[in-house]
């Protein structure tokens, strides 16, 4: 346990992502209890708003961009507002750790600090629990792009706003897809015939994947047509009454993962116990692996993937309806019985105004979840940001649906990687759906 002043960070060589899922901000639960690596605010005679978010395991004299960005606009709201602001930041460092979600969960229930930066599932959780202040009134509220709502309002209260949109994509080595003369894969089985291909070519592992990501192949397939068949309200009604399965939507993309299990093109031993881009990343960075998943953000930092020795792009994931992005939403909530529950709000609302966000998105160079607000991708993300103009994507988390989506997927995709059957997988799904018709 240990103690950080906002504006430490750096020199400890500790950071927080603010605003996007990173390293350590997973979807879904570890297995163990230890607590060993919160590091919390110093209390001092200061006017201190808390704030709870991850920490970005990060190398020795890299900048941290995210950091920086959130730092910036962290800034401005306490000279506007005079108050400080204080992190609270935690991160699992294995598999055996409590997940950022466990932790986040915990204090929040326990009113333990004023602002969480919060994943989907937990944003969900929270909210239905009544944890979480309802924001719709907060002026920046007005300016939001309708994903944003979309994703983050539960029984009618707005209850998180991110700093950015995050979006997931494949992170694709063009000069290894060019060396075998492959093109970029639109559909599952041009995915798997870009895998057979270098397999046979001698790389062992075509695919790097963690225990928390392989559920973007899933979403992209089931929900392809639920999200731009322009019939979306009424599939889900179908779903959240019974009348459809939600089995039946996730099948085709739990199929095409235990292909990819199968014939090798994914280590599912080795993604079971690794790290978000820890696990994957190295073989990627030194040209071993073409193919890894991740979300928009790690493209324009250096310690994930901002720096390669190679051409990279970043496109969507293979779908019915060709390259498909990902996008679930994490979010800042305040806590419904937060100490200083209204200055958190004021926070809130110069972070997530127009001003703050332009700043942040163009220190990160990321999607701004402001409709007003637009800057330039750098060219590796220009094929994932083209969809997503096109408003073309699928939403790893809506709040409208009655089973929750990311953290759900992600446990059930875990249990396919530890040797579950399709089959299986699927039964959990049936089950979800029945809990939820019976609330």
């Amino acid at each position: 346990m240990g103690f950080l002043r906002k504006g430490s960070a750096k020199k400890l060589g500790i950071a927080c992502i603010v605003g996007m899922i990173g390293f350590t901000m997973a979807a879904c639960g570890g297995k163990g209890q230890s607590d060993n690596n919160l590091i919390i605010v110093e209390k001092n005679d200061e006017k201190i708003v808390s704030l709870f978010s991850p920490m970005e395991k990060t190398e020795a004299n890299v900048e941290n961009v995210a950091r920086s960005a959130a730092d910036k606009t962290i800034l401005m709201a306490e000279e506007k507002l005079g108050v400080s602001v204080g992190y609270v930041t935690y991160t699992a460092e294995d598999y055996q750790d409590k997940s950022y979600d466990d932790v986040a969960l915990d204090r929040a229930r326990n009113d333990m600090d004023d602002i969480y930066l919060l994943n989907p599932d937990t944003i969900s959780a929270l909210a239905k629990e009544g944890k979480l202040k309802d924001l719709s009134g907060l002026d920046c509220a007005k300016n939001l792009r309708d994903v944003v709502k979309a994703a983050n309002i539960v029984d009618g209260k707005l209850v998180a706003i991110p700093q950015e949109v995050v979006a997931y994509g494949l992170f694709i080595n063009k000069d290894m897809f060019d060396q075998y003369d492959l093109e970029l894969p639109e559909t599952p089985e041009e995915f798997l015939e870009c895998c057979r291909v270098f397999k046979e070519n001698g790389i062992e592992t075509p695919v790097g994947a963690n225990r928390w990501w392989l559920e973007t192949f899933v979403l992209a397939q089931a929900y392809a047509d639920l999200y731009n068949g322009g019939n979306t309200e009424a599939e889900i009604a179908a779903l959240n009454s019974g009348e459809a399965k939600y089995s039946d939507y996730m099948r085709p993309g739990f199929e095409f993962l235990q292909e990819m299990i199968d014939k090798g093109y994914i280590d599912a031993e080795k993604a079971y116990v690794s790290e978000a881009i820890e696990g994957e990343g190295p073989d990627f960075l030194a040209q071993k692996t073409p193919i890894v998943m991740a979300y928009w953000g790690a493209a324009n930092t250096e310690t994930a993937y901002g720096k390669t020795d190679f051409e990279m792009l970043v496109i969507g994931f293979p779908s019915s309806r060709g390259q498909m992005p990902v996008m679930p939403m994490t979010g800042f909530g305040v806590g419904s019985d937060a100490a200083h529950g209204e200055d958190a709000l004021a926070v809130m609302d110069v972070i997530l105004s127009d001003e703050a966000l332009q700043v942040y998105a163009e220190t990160n160079r990321v999607i701004s979840p402001s409709k007003n607000v637009e800057v330039e991708c750098i060219p590796a993300l220009k094929p994932l940001n083209d969809r997503i103009q096109e408003n073309v994507y699928v939403l790893g988390a809506n709040a409208s649906m009655d089973v929750e989506q990311w953290g759900n997927i992600c446990l059930i995709v875990r249990d396919l990687l530890n040797g579950a059957t399709v089959d299986e997988c699927m039964a959990k799904f049936d089950q979800l759906q029945e809990e939820a018709l019976k609330k």
